[in-house]
């Protein structure tokens, strides 16, 4: 009897995209349940009995629940890979990746996506902020930058889940503050580079246009 496995959130949240990027590069078949955060039902009671935090995304297996997409992904790679390339066995390198994961979760998802790009998003910045923001975005792609002259991906030379986030998160904040060549060589060419994936398409590209027009009337706005 093969497992089920099914996964709570909605395509707009980069950590749920985190976990479809990485589904999809396991090639396992998933179901979704939408549970979009922004009606407040992560707050249901059924959902709360899956995940206390009330986050998403939470992934079910088998009546089991896992909350939190670093989590969640390092799990998958390490269940369902057919080998250790997306989250290497070896401590050092694993622990390259986790360092990475460490780093988006704090610096970029909490540091910038949700306390800059958000408010951004709702118009309620000033231009002293929204500008702040921009900067916020810039500092991040200076320290990718970094980690893409050590390495050809991000936490190694070849694929791990720690691009796949990554590539969740980026995309966000390259629509806010466009990604160059000039500024940011490695990170462009990592970012074509991550976009060429087969399953780019399905598991990224579709939640990042909803948060893209979402956008659309604070990029008109601050960029007067």
């Amino acid at each position: 009897m093969s497992t089920k496995i099914i996964v709570y959130g909605f395509d707009r949240s980069p950590p749920v995209r985190a976990v479809l990027l990485t589904l999809n590069a396991l090639n396992l078949e998933y179901e979704q349940i939408s549970v979009d955060t922004q009606k407040g039902e992560q707050f249901a009671q059924d959902y709360l009995k899956k995940n206390p935090t009330h986050t998403i995304p939470v992934l079910e297996i088998d009546g089991q629940y896992i909350a939190d997409s670093h989590a969640i992904i390092a799990f998958l790679a390490s269940k369902y890979g057919k080998d250790d390339t997306l989250y290497p066995k070896d401590l050092y390198q694993r622990a390259l990746v986790d360092q990475r994961l460490h780093y988006e979760n704090g610096g970029i998802f909490h540091g910038v996506v949700k306390n800059h790009i958000r408010p951004f998003a709702l118009c309620t910045l000033s231009r002293d902020a929204a500008e702040a923001a921009v900067k916020a975005i810039k500092e991040v792609y200076n320290v990718i930058e970094a980690f893409l002259i050590q390495n050809r991906y991000i936490a190694g030379e070849h694929l791990t889940i720690a691009d796949l986030s990554f590539l969740s998160t980026v995309t966000v904040m390259d629509l806010v503050a466009p990604v160059n060549a000039e500024n940011w060589p490695k990170l462009t060419d990592w970012l074509v580079k991550l976009k060429k994936l087969p399953y780019y398409e399905q598991a990224n590209a579709k939640g990042l246009k909803e948060i893209e027009e979402a956008l659309q009337t604070a990029l008109e706005k601050y960029k007067k």
